[in-house]
């Protein structure tokens, strides 16, 4: 009786947050993982805690030319994948007093343009795999607009834009495309937010929610489910009510940005 082949993942944004600890979901099932991030050592730990199910392609997902020979070497390591997760992204916080464009440049590049060059990259290695299912990690903050958040809010509706159309132009292949929006977690990004996050979620518990969900294929995955409630309804109201609830949440301390 032949066995089962391993499930081949890519993970991007696997050596911090909630990639770091969705690598060790799907690494304890058995899968095998192809792992990318900018930093090196935190990969290379988790390919020696499980030995012969990690593949090791870092690099700076900016650089299209980079990602193109990340996908070559999955594609000559492995020849196909199974599931994709783009994971990888930023947050700058932008003060509308000094508005700075290059903060919109470098989030959207992080956030938007390196997910197209990971889906570029992806898709001829899905379109040979198994059950082939592409995801993204959007975020919550694309249904009410923030104060502080164009970049990042400009960012993650965009690649909820380009998951949700190219699920449609991609059904007729029989990949499947599931977006992630996560309300606020406990991440080493986050840890840099100067307000309040309500009904946050630690990392791990994030992690085995999102990939307990995976399985069935959802067109989303929202969560917290309690906060999901509360912001659902708030999206919902007229432009002018969404206004003076942002007026109400600007405060007056500088903005934050995240260097990495």
């Amino acid at each position: 009786m032949s066995r089962t082949p391993p499930r081949r993942y890519w993970l991007t944004g696997a050596s911090s947050g909630i990639g770091a600890a969705l690598a060790e979901e799907i690494l304890k099932t058995g899968a095998h993982l192809a792992v990318s991030s900018r930093q090196i050592a935190p990969l290379k730990v988790l390919s020696q805690r499980y030995p012969g199910q990690v593949l090791v392609v870092p690099g700076d997902l900016t650089n299209s030319q980079t990602v193109r020979e990340i996908g070559e070497q999955i594609a000559q390591d492995w020849g196909s994948l199974d599931s994709v997760i783009l994971n990888a992204g930023t947050c700058e916080y932008v003060d509308a007093k000094q508005f700075d464009s290059s903060i919109i440049e470098h989030v959207v590049r992080t956030n938007l343009l390196a997910s197209s060059y990971c889906i570029e990259a992806a898709l001829p290695l899905l379109r040979k795999g198994t059950a082939p299912h592409l995801v993204g990690v959007a975020s919550s903050v694309t249904y009410l607009p923030l104060p502080r958040a164009e970049a990042y809010g400009a960012s993650k509706a965009g690649l909820r834009y380009l998951f949700e159309s190219l699920r449609i132009d991609l059904a007729d292949e029989g990949i499947e495309v599931t977006v992630v929006s996560p309300g606020f977690v406990e991440t080493p990004l986050t840890a840099k937010n100067d307000f309040p996050m309500p009904l946050s979620w630690p990392v791990d518990k994030a992690a085995r929610h999102i990939f307990a969900k995976l399985k069935d294929r959802p067109l989303e995955i929202a969560f917290p489910a309690l906060f999901m409630a509360a912001l659902w309804p708030l999206s919902k109201l007229p432009s002018r009510v969404q206004l003076a609830i942002g007026k109400r949440m600007v405060r007056k301390s500088p903005p934050l940005t995240d260097p990495t």
